[in-house]
């Protein structure tokens, strides 16, 4: 029996010419959460995060928090995020500009919605990208493997949309479902699975524990 804790990255640098890297708030919603999990005694016996630099800069902002070693991870390439641009451009292949008006943010998320749609259901392909089926099998062949060869506490730090398509491998949810629980999955953000060897079990989603405080309520964000 053990415990998975699946993270999604602190914030990212959307609008920037890189968007793989976190922000200066980024940075420090990582730390907070390393710092809360000190706090509570958490040790994890694993560490796996893919191979992005948002998602391996959030484990060495939890590490840091935590006061450990940020050295001992196992870097999964199949736990990385899915190419949005790559999938917007398959149902709008004109340029568009940077998300940097609310109106602009809609826009960009209302394409992605449908992009996403059409690639899970196989109807697009969006170049540079694996099939679904194929980038769902690297997802659930990491949860697999942390069935098949770990036990007690797991970190696991990804991002949004490997992570809404694990919770949704667990609990058999739609595509539509799916892609609604990736577009609601906030910064920093811890969800749950107790698991053996058989099968993952969901506890909680998209939770921040770390930013119950007054004082850390504008720390909440979502890209």
């Amino acid at each position: 029996m053990g415990t998975l804790y699946l993270v999604r990255h602190g914030q990212a640098s959307l609008g920037a010419d890189n968007y793989d890297q976190l922000s200066a708030l980024g940075h420090q919603q990582s730390v907070r959460l390393g710092e809360h999990w000190r706090a509570q005694g958490l040790m994890f016996d694993a560490v796996i995060t893919g191979t992005l630099q948002r998602q391996q800069q959030t484990w060495a902002g939890i590490a840091k928090g935590m006061g450990i070693d940020d050295s001992a991870s196992t870097l999964r390439p199949s736990l990385n995020e899915y190419d949005s641009e790559a999938v917007i451009k398959t149902i709008h292949p004109q340029p568009l500009a940077k998300p940097k008006t609310p109106e602009l943010y809609r826009h960009h998320f209302r394409l992605l919605r449908e992009g996403l749609l059409q690639w899970m259901k196989g109807h697009t392909q969006p170049q540079g990208m694996l099939p679904y089926p194929e980038f769902l099998a690297g997802v659930t062949g990491a949860l697999d493997h942390i069935r098949q060869n770990q036990t007690g506490a797991v970190l696991l730090v990804s991002s949004g949309g490997p992570i809404s398509m694990a919770v949704g491998h667990v609990l058999g949810l739609s595509h539509e479902a799916t892609i609604e629980l990736n577009l609601r999955i906030r910064n920093s953000a811890v969800t749950e699975f107790i698991f053996n060897p058989k099968r993952h079990t969901l506890l909680s989603f998209n939770t921040l524990p770390h930013l119950g405080q007054p004082e850390y309520a504008a720390w909440t964000t979502y890209a």
